[in-house]
């Protein structure tokens, strides 16, 4: 800002004058906690004036909207040409399940999707596995094989909706029955736009659905990356996730850095592994963020990871395209402050943090049903949810001006420590050797355990507050009606599946998996050997367990 001496003198005389008054307005009534701080437990002050961000350069630190350092926004008009993108997190039963919810949603106004498999299918396993059995279709879409997938998009225009896969360890094999899905429909791969998640760092640092080593699983990526930049410019080929930290019980500073220094990990393997430019890649790379229940706390954890992002681009990496310097992200509100407890109350968080995550730029939305701490959605809870999007953004007015808060002595302030903060972690873990090397050495996953049971001893002692958990409760529990996947899912899909083994050219399968194997011993990509093989019918597990096989499997040594 660089306010003018005489300002910041003004300013200081009035604030001393204030804090007389302050002292004499606590005597009569004090404060009602000891110490105010965010949800992460970063202090807040009593009152930000033109002092805290008295060192702050307008066009250097905050600037316009569509320019360097992208503070306020990738976009010149924001969302006043048109909104983010609401995808609502979909995905249950079976593939004919998840297509109905789909079609539903797109009714209602939905305007891209987003899938959530089943965990057989998120660790690589398929649904008549011995390791599958009770899971399937219980926490998302089960697929298996190509002819799921086919069920899954019917009627969905690939050439038009673009469409989110929450898929990590078997990205490779669902992204090529996207691919495959498309090319037997004749829509051209340079045609069809969305995102896999394929974020194995954070996987190995929170979420823990992984399958490889870290070093094998990072290759794997960079082959969706150079396959991506080459042959579907439309994807965005990974989805860095701060998400699932968060989630974990990350604070938000750690999900920023950490998230971010994973995003430098994979720019830095595309890189060396791939010899690719960075302007070639990185305008398709995604981000994925919590919208957490700390009002400005998340707001100016998004605005300050567009700066951060922007200058790593272009200082760390020497990116030319303005493109290149954009942080592009997808929000989904946060599961972990969901409570069972007074289920209505979810409502209320959901609509202040998707309004967080408007304010804060996010390009594309997901909202939490009700429910969702009890079971997978209703169709009625998820219709509340999509709502919330479209009230605000029809009826509030957050859409109408970009950044409304850019200048706010608060927001700049917070915006900046948050930032202080991530550098902060990105220089420890540089020094580390890499979020690799960080990683075996146990040190994010650490720094989020630790935050998490801080968070936890709060909670018990009352110095944070969960309204209906350990404030406000009561023993009348509303009936939640609860979604139930029938038994009768699991055993149709093993017999889909069995149906298609008895029927497909297993020669041909067995020749593409030997094709796949040498790709991994070789180095060459591995996608458009996924391709073919998913073509084939040959099934996830199929492939994941040529992975397996070649690669090993990664076992989480705090585990063991």
């Amino acid at each position: 800002m660089m306010f003018p001496d005489e300002m910041l003198k003004k300013s200081s005389e009035l604030t001393e004058k204030w804090e007389d008054e302050v002292r004499r307005a606590i005597a009569k009534s004090p404060d009602q906690k000891a110490r105010f701080s965010t949800v992460s437990d970063l202090e807040i002050k009593r009152l930000y004036t033109p002092q805290d961000i008295a060192q702050m350069d307008f066009g250097r630190d905050i600037g316009v909207p569509g320019e360097f350092p992208f503070l306020r926004g990738n976009q010149a008009t924001g969302y006043r040409g048109r909104y983010w993108t609401f995808r609502m997190f979909s995905g249950m039963g079976s593939a004919q399940d998840t297509n109905a919810r789909w079609h539903m949603l797109l009714r209602e106004g939905q305007t891209g999707l987003s899938t959530a498999f089943d965990f057989p299918t998120l660790m690589g396993y398929d649904s008549d596995s011995p390791k599958a059995r009770g899971e399937c279709g219980r926490c998302g879409v089960a697929i298996d094989t190509l002819d799921d997938f086919l069920t899954l998009i019917d009627g969905i225009p690939l050439d038009k909706v673009t469409t989110s896969m929450t898929i990590n360890p078997p990205a490779t094999a669902l992204w090529a029955m996207y691919c495959a899905a498309a090319d037997l429909k004749g829509v051209p791969l340079a045609k069809i736009g969305g995102t896999i998640q394929n974020d194995m760092l954070k996987e190995f640092i929170a979420q823990k659905t992984f399958m490889c080593p870290p070093e094998p699983s990072v290759r794997l990526i960079s082959d969706t990356v150079e396959f991506g930049t080459k042959h579907v410019p439309k994807w965005n080929t990974i989805s860095i996730s701060g998400y699932h930290i968060r989630e974990a019980g990350s604070t938000a500073v750690q999900e920023l850095a950490f998230t971010l220094r994973d995003g430098i990990e994979y720019v830095d393997d595309v890189i060396q592994r791939k010899g690719l430019d960075v302007d070639a890649f990185a305008p398709r790379l995604s981000f994925f963020f919590n919208a957490h229940i700390d009002f400005f706390e998340e707001i100016c954890k998004m605005r300050a990871a567009r700066r951060i992002w922007a200058k790593v681009m272009r200082d760390r990496f020497g990116a030319k395209n303005p493109r290149s310097w954009w942080m592009r992200f997808h929000t989904q509100t946060a599961g972990c402050s969901l409570t069972a407890q007074q289920p209505y109350n979810n409502v209320v968080r959901t609509d202040i943090e998707a309004l967080a995550a408007v304010l804060g730029g996010t390009q594309s939305l997901h909202t939490n049903s009700l429910d969702e701490v009890l079971c997978l959605p209703s169709d009625h809870a998820v219709e509340i949810a999509l709502r919330t999007q479209q009230i605000i953004a029809e009826e509030t007015g957050a859409a109408h001006t970009i950044d409304p808060l850019a200048g706010s002595y608060f927001v700049e302030s917070l915006t900046n420590e948050m930032e202080a903060g991530a550098w902060e972690y990105i220089e420890k873990i540089d020094a580390m050797g890499g979020m690799r090397a960080a990683i075996d050495k146990g040190f994010p996953q650490l720094e989020i355990a630790d935050a998490a049971y801080h968070f936890q001893q709060q909670i018990e002692a009352g110095e944070k507050v969960m309204v209906g958990v350990n404030r406000y409760v009561t023993n009348n529990q509303p009936e939640i009606p609860v979604v139930d996947i029938d038994e009768r899912v699991e055993q149709e899909q093993i017999a889909r599946l069995q149906a298609v083994k008895r029927s497909r050219d297993g020669r041909a399968v067995r020749r593409d998996l030997d094709d796949l194997k040498a790709a991994c011993k070789s180095g060459a990509n591995v996608m458009p050997l996924c391709i073919a093989a998913v073509k084939d019918r040959a099934t996830v597990q199929e492939i994941c367990d040529v992975y397996r096989e070649v690669f090993g499997e990664y076992r989480d040594p705090g585990l063991y």
